[in-house]
Parts: structure tokens; sequence; C-alpha cells
């Protein structure tokens, strides 16, 4: 193991949380009264030393493996995380040293969980570095640091941390233009966003926040009623249509808009069949909403559908309404697209629709082979043959997501939580979608959680950032020395 270029790259990682926590600090400053400068100041300098240390000690030298590349993901994620909480526990508050930590981890994997009962409360600087940690997290520490590298160290950054499920849809481009696109798409549909939610009256600040929250996929909002503080139809509207668009491969949407191929999003299974279950879910809660009496209008009751089902399916965590008051059948719906989710290759989090998609796929032609075990059946997704090893990987992968469930939802249910509760947050963790029902609805929070039970999410929170399967390898090659 080259514990010297792993050193490197996780340095460079801590200067880019460094530069983000100064972006903030500038905003800090030019807001009257705004007394988060200092915090945001003295964590810059602290995560910016501590991040030019390996540069100027330690020689990046040699050939970057994937073992390697691993190590640098995890190890990337994990030191953000642990620098990314030092405004929240410099500045105080709500901010105890746990509390810091996990809303650090909630912001850079994009679940959008939160310990605060007042977020109105912080400081306009430490809003916007509280929603940059998302922004950051939606499209990759590593994927974003690796821009400034060249050669094969930038594949092997982007191959590590961009799953193999996502990289597929484009096997013939490398890694690194492959990452360079998904980027590019991910800024554009940001600036997009913020300009769309301007024309609808929103502030900048508001306008600038809300962008980069939807477009990461994560919901942290300035407001502690979230969305629904604005009671402005039209920005739901673009808020809807942002997380749908970040809940779609980004490879995709860059070949669609940026190329002018718009025949492929017509013509991909996975975005036909993810927009198509958001659009069955939304009618199953319209249809429940409207028939046990919660709205007299089913305008009205579309509109929050619409927005809720969005929002949960692309694992955002917006709320407009209370959905621990729906209907049974709205809820149980909700929870199926919290676990099912959005395509390979966006910000969003859950199982995804591709894996899903195989699994079914998998499971018919296992059906076939039973009827006729001589024929040759071959599974494929949007026209390409997909090996037996991708279907084993899917199902391998639904295997350990829906057990890790299971086991955190145990641990939550253990130490108190009720079982709506317990169940509904550790899917809401590991799918990094935020809100549950019960104690952790779309307008509550994870205040009350006793220490440990804080401790369990955020790790199973990372867990579902890095798609399982980077930890398992680090545990693996942990264990192999």
């Amino acid at each position: 193991m080259n514990w010297k270029i792993i050193i490197w790259y996780t340095g460079v990682s801590l200067l880019l949380v460094a530069g983000l926590m100064a972006v903030s600090g500038v905003i800090a400053f030019c807001t009257p009264g705004d007394d988060s400068r200092s915090a945001l100041l003295l964590s810059a300098i602290l995560t910016g030393m501590v991040g030019f240390y390996p540069l100027i000690f330690v020689r990046r030298g040699g050939h970057m493996s994937f073992r390697e590349g691993n190590c640098i993901v995890v190890g990337a994620w994990t030191l953000a995380c642990i620098f990314g909480m030092l405004p929240f526990l410099f500045w105080g508050g709500e901010f105890t040293l746990l509390n810091a930590f996990f809303e650090s981890v909630s912001g850079f994997t994009t679940t959008g969980a939160s310990i605060l009962n007042d977020i109105e409360a912080l400081p306009r600087g430490l809003q916007f570095w509280r929603i940059s940690t998302a922004w950051v997290g939606g499209i990759g520490i590593v994927t974003l640091f690796s821009m400034l590298t060249a050669g094969t160290d930038k594949s092997t950054l982007s191959g590590a941390e961009i799953s193999s499920l996502a990289r597929d849809t484009f096997s013939g481009e490398r890694n690194g233009r492959f990452a360079s696109r998904m980027l590019l798409t991910y800024i554009l549909l940001t600036m997009v966003t913020f300009f769309s939610l301007k024309l609808t009256g929103m502030g900048w600040f508001d306008a600038a926040t809300n962008a980069m929250s939807a477009c990461s996929t994560c919901g942290f909002c300035t407001r502690n009623t979230s969305i629904a503080f604005y009671a402005n139809p039209a920005a739901e509207i673009v808020l809807t249509v942002a997380m749908l668009a970040a809940g779609v491969h980004f490879g995709i949407l860059f070949l669609a808009i940026l190329k002018g191929r718009f025949k492929l999003i017509g013509r991909s299974e996975v975005i036909k069949v993810f927009i198509s279950l958001v659009l069955v879910a939304i009618v199953i809660v319209t249809v429940d909403l409207v028939a046990n009496g919660h709205y007299a209008s089913f305008w009205v009751a579309l509109r929050d559908a619409s927005f809720q089902v969005a929002s949960i399916s692309t694992t955002t965590g917006f709320a407009t309404q209370d959905t621990t008051l729906w209907p049974p059948l709205s809820m149980a719906t909700l929870i199926i697209c919290s676990l099912v989710c959005g395509c390979s290759g966006s910000t969003s989090g859950g199982i995804k629709v591709d894996r899903a998609i195989l699994a079914a796929k998998g499971i018919h032609r296992k059906v076939k082979l039973t009827v006729a075990p001589n024929a040759v059946f071959l599974v494929r997704v949007d026209g390409k043959a997909k090996s037996e090893e991708q279907v084993s990987d899917a199902f391998g992968y639904i295997f350990c997501y829906l057990l890790i469930v299971v086991v955190f939802a145990a641990v939550n249910i253990a130490f108190g939580l009720d079982f709506t509760t317990g169940v509904t947050a550790s899917i809401a963790c590991i799918g990094n979608v935020g809100p549950g029902f019960g104690e952790v609805g779309s307008m509550s929070n994870y205040a009350a959680f006793p220490a440990v039970l804080k401790l369990t999410s955020l790790l199973e929170m990372l867990i579902g950032r890095l798609e399982i399967f980077p930890v398992l390898y680090l545990l693996r090659s942990a264990s192999a020395r």
C-alpha cells in the first residue's frame, strides 16, 4: 500500500473543503451582523494547514492502484466530514461535538437529516456552509478534486468513487472524461435552477441555497418549515423539475442537453421506468389523499403529492406538507419510493432504478431457464447485454442494502424508538433520504435521538453514500493485512 499517495490526495481533498469554508466566510463578512465569520475563518485556516502539510512534506510518487484509490475515497469522505463539523462546533448554539459531526455527515452525504430545532437561527455564512457541504457531496468530493489531476490517477480516482453501474452506461468513455461531463452538467443544472427560482420571486440567497440543495438531492433548507415556508406554487414546480432532473443519469443529460441528442432520454429504459414509477406513485398518493378527505381539491392534492413523491423518489427530502399525517397507503408508497429512488449516475441515493431493473430481469430470466434450461436468454438494459456478474452484483448490492436496513432498524428499536420511526429512519439514512415517518417525519428532525443512535445513523449515512462496497473493500483490505 502506497501511503504517500493516499496521504497526498486526502490532503488535496481537505484543501477543497477549506476553500469552501473560505467562500462561506466571505459571505459572512458581506452580511452585516453575521457572527459566524470567526468560526468559518478559523475552520478554513486549520483545515487548510492540515491539507497543505502532505503537499509540502510528502512526495507523491508511484502508480495508484484501485486499492489505493478506494482508500483515498473513503479517507477523503471521512476527513471531510470530520473537518466539516468545525464551523458548526466553533459557532456553538445547538451544536455539541456529536451534533456538529452529525450535521456535517448529513450534509456531505446529501442525506439532509438535521439535529437543528431552529434552522433560521443560523447566521447566513453558516447557512451557506451547511448547504455547500451538500452541494460538494452531491457530485462527490473525490470527483471534484480529481479534476485537478491528470493521467491515470484522475481515471483511477473517478473510477473508485463513481460506481461501475453509473459508468457502465458510457463504458467506452474514460473515467476522467466521464466525471468531467457529470460535473459540467451538475453546475449547469444548478445555475438553471437558481435563475428559475429567482424568476418565481425568491430572494437571491434562498434561490441559490435551494438550487444547490435540490440539485444535490440533499433537502437542506434555510427555513424551519422547508419549502412550505414560501407557499410558492411556481417555485415548487421549478424544484420538482430540478429534483427529477437530478435523479436522472447526468451522462445522459449531458448528451441530451449539451450535445442535442434529446432522443436518448426517450430511448433510455432506465429513465422511462424511473419516470413511470414516479407518475404511478403520484397518482396513487393523489387519489388516496382525496379519497380519505385530506384534501377537498384534487388539484391541491396533486400539487402536494407531486412535490413530495419527487422529493422522496430522488432522496432530496424537501417538504411542503407533514407527510406523517397522510393516510397509510400514501406513507407506504413514499417508503417504497425512498427504497428504490433515482437512476445511477445521478446525485440521488437508494438502491437505484438500474439495479431494480437488473434484478427483476434476472429473476425473469431464471424463471424462463427453469422452463427451458437449454435456451439462451440474455439480460438487456437500454439495449446492452449484461453479464452474469453484473446481474449477480445487483442482487448482492440489494441484499446488502436491505440487510443494513434491517440491522440498523433493529438497533434503533432496541434503543427506544418506536417501530415506524426506527424502520423509516434506517431506510432514510442508508438511502440518504433524510426524512422518514414517526418522530423523523418531513417536518421533524433527529435532535431527540440518543447519542448512540446519532452515531449509528451517521455511520449508516456514510455507508449509503459510498454505496456499501468501498467500505467493504476497505474492511477486507484491513483484515487481509
